[in-house]
């Protein structure tokens, strides 16, 4: 008899999880907070890298319509120094697909598919026992499950089935606001982030802005702060929050600047991280996936890992093993592994990209993608 399982979280690890076990032909119901797919932005746009998000999409039978949708030239990288002088401007050959972007909202709409996602069921527990993990709805319901996959993100509410830690504020903000339809309304600014990404670093303060489809450019302003840096603003005043992101940044270069000047609306992204090696003692019927797992510096890694390991537990589960817990105690493990070495390196980065040395900015890129 096949198992009765619940994804909850309809982001890339928990979407990757199911669609792989519907082309393998295993039902599976993904419960989602929000009402409807476009009930939110969603948000910027991610590389997938080779050997993690697209070998996920290659498992579900969809890495050749990703390569139809995605952006090979935003592999494209630039760094300059605060005053405008451009250090490093990397460019992707013409057949590097190697971490080719692609909008979240186009893997979102990729992954979706066929499959069954009951959207507006949001989780405000779930509580293995002895007949199956029950998992509790915000609108009072109950359904019970043989194996319940958290997928739900920083602030999982599966997560306390399995362990009591929670995420812990890194001591950096970042603020983000967009330029929209910017190669005709802003063509300088269109020519200053390029086909990619642009990065200009200071003491303990970053400016990113990164090209989406559709002309859309996200702007992502960083920097140390207290978690409260921004208790004297209205979040809704635009005027304040950029005139007070503008004194952040006092000094560095008019071109620059524009990025934050030009945008209309800025939301405030404190960066939380989960502990490096966080793990848990194993609960049969439960499991973590992605950010619910591992909340790492977003640099890269983190939904390349949730897809890849959505797909892998999602083959194990679809080869019928004579014992699927075990089978999930022996993901857990793999993905403690390999999340812990990603953790670590993510965390280090984060502290030399925005630290009080900028030059180590400029040095995690070279080891990155050399010149």
């Amino acid at each position: 008899m096949r198992q009765r399982i619940a994804v909850i979280g309809g982001g890339p690890a928990g979407l990757t999880f199911a669609r792989v076990l519907h082309r393998h032909g295993q039902p599976v119901t993904v419960f989602e907070r929000d009402p409807a797919p476009d009930a939110r932005p969603p948000g910027g746009t991610l590389d997938l890298q080779e050997g993690l998000g697209q070998l996920a999409l290659d498992k579900a039978g969809l890495l050749a319509d990703f390569r139809g949708l995605s952006r090979p030239e935003g592999q494209a990288m630039r760094i300059l120094d605060p005053d405008g002088t451009v250090l490093r401007d990397w460019r992707p050959g013409p057949d590097d697909r190697a971490n080719p972007e692609i909008d979240r909202g186009q893997l979102r709409d990729l992954l979706l598919g066929p499959l069954d996602v009951q959207w507006g069921r949001g989780v405000t527990r779930v509580a293995p026992g002895t007949g199956g993990v029950r998992v509790h709805f915000e609108d009072g319901r109950q359904e019970t499950f043989d194996l319940v996959i958290g997928a739900d993100g920083a602030w999982s509410r599966t997560r306390p089935a399995l362990s009591p830690v929670t995420p812990h504020y890194t001591g950096i903000t970042a603020v983000e606001t967009s330029l929209d339809d910017a190669d005709t309304r802003h063509p300088d600014l269109a020519r200053l982030t390029g086909d990619g990404s642009m990065a200009v670093y200071g003491v303990n303060r970053a400016l990113v802005a990164q090209r989406n489809s559709g002309g859309h450019i996200k702007v992502y302003a960083q920097f140390r702060a207290p978690l409260d840096w921004h208790a004297d603003l209205d979040p809704a005043d635009a005027d304040a929050v950029r005139a007070s992101l503008l004194t952040l940044f006092d000094g560095w270069a008019a071109p620059v600047l524009d990025l934050l000047r030009r945008g209309t609306a800025f939301v405030h992204r404190p960066l939380h991280v989960l502990p490096v090696s966080h793990t848990w003692t194993h609960v049969p019927g439960v499991t973590l996936l992605g950010d619910a797992a591992h909340l790492m510096p977003p640099l890269g890694a983190g939904a390349n890992l949730a897809m890849l390991e959505g797909a892998e537990l999602a083959e194990s589960l679809a080869a019928g093993p004579a014992d699927p817990d075990a089978a999930v105690r022996a993901f857990e493990e793999r993905m403690w592994a390999r999340a812990g070495r990603w953790a670590r390196m993510t965390t280090a980065g984060l502290e030399r990209l925005v630290g009080p040395d900028p030059a180590e900015a400029l040095a995690v890129f070279d080891e990155v993608q050399p010149s």
